[in-house]
């Protein structure tokens, strides 16, 4: 097992993130508009209150270079 932070995680990649969160919106909710950054904002505070600092990962889910 491998152990991450999460939230450092999905920061890292907040720039896709930030996109797929609001088509995932777009595609669930026809016709409602979000601000994508104000989602983001939301979605990592409730990653953080329901994920551990340090989650616990199969090794198989991490690749080092």
């Amino acid at each position: 097992m491998a152990h991450v932070k999460i939230e450092e995680i999905i920061g890292h990649l907040e720039y896709g993130m930030k996109r797929a969160l609001e088509d995932a919106v777009s595609k669930t909710l026809p016709g409602v508009s979000v601000d994508r950054s104000r989602l983001f904002k939301e979605f990592i505070k409730a990653v953080g209150m329901k994920c551990s600092i340090w989650e616990q990962i199969p090794k198989k889910y991490v690749r080092l270079d």
